[in-house]
C-alpha cells in the first residue's frame, strides 16, 4: 500500500516517469533492427560433387583429393573438411574471419574448373554455394499421391511447382529430391 500511497501523493512524479517510459520505449522500436535471419557472416564455402555410381572409397581417390589440393591455393583458407559417401563427395571449405568472400568464391569456381582437368570422364560439375543464414530453407514441400507414379510426381515438382516458387521475389528454389531416379553409368573402354 505504500506504493500506492506515495504515487497519490506525487501525481506529478508519476505521469513524468510513465511519459519517460512511453517515450523511452517508442525510441528504441526505432532504432532497434529488425531481421528475421541476420547476417552471420560465416566465412564457409560448400562445395557438393555427385558422381552416380562411386563408393566412398572411390569418391576420396578419384574427386575429393584433387578438389582438397587445389583448394588449399585459396587465399585466406583457415581449412578444408570431406566427406565421401555414395555417389557423392561434399566438402566444407572454411575461411578465416574478415575473408572477402567475393574473392573467396571467386577463386573457388576457378580451382574447381582446374581440378576438373584431373576428374574421371563423365564428371559433372559440382554445386558451388555459400554458407549463410539465407541459404536456410525456411519450409518443404512433400509430394505424394495413389494414383501418379514416382517420376511423375518428380516431373511435376520440377516443372510445373518449381518454377511458381523460383519467379517470387527472394526466394530460392531448388531442384526436388528423392524419389527414384535411377541412375546407371556405364564407362565404356575401347580396347585397342
Amino acid at each position: 500500500m505504500s506504493l500506492v500511497t506515495s504515487a497519490m501523493r506525487r501525481p506529478l512524479t508519476v505521469l513524468v516517469a510513465i511519459i519517460a517510459v512511453a517515450l523511452g520505449a517508442m525510441m528504441a522500436l526505432r532504432q532497434m533492427p529488425r531481421d528475421i535471419f541476420p547476417t552471420l557472416g560465416i566465412p564457409t564455402i560448400y562445395v557438393a560433387q555427385p558422381y552416380g555410381g562411386m563408393d566412398p572409397a572411390q569418391m576420396e581417390g578419384y574427386l575429393t583429393y584433387y578438389y582438397e589440393f587445389h583448394f588449399l591455393f585459396i587465399t585466406g583458407i583457415e581449412h578444408v573438411e570431406s566427406k565421401s559417401i555414395q555417389g557423392a563427395a561434399l566438402m566444407k571449405l572454411q575461411f578465416y574471419p574478415g575473408t572477402d568472400m567475393a574473392r573467396a568464391i571467386s577463386e573457388t569456381v576457378s580451382y574447381v574448373n582446374r581440378a576438373h582437368a584431373f576428374m574421371p570422364p563423365g564428371t559433372v560439375p559440382p554445386f558451388i554455394m555459400r554458407f549463410d543464414a539465407g541459404s536456410v530453407p525456411v519450409g518443404d514441400l512433400v509430394f505424394s499421391s495413389k494414383t501418379r507414379s514416382v517420376g511423375e510426381i518428380q516431373d511435376e515438382a520440377l516443372n510445373l511447382v518449381r518454377p511458381l516458387f523460383a519467379t517470387l521475389p527472394g526466394v530460392s528454389a531448388p531442384p526436388p529430391f528423392g524419389g527414384s531416379q535411377r541412375t546407371i553409368v556405364i564407362n565404356a573402354l575401347a580396347l585397342t
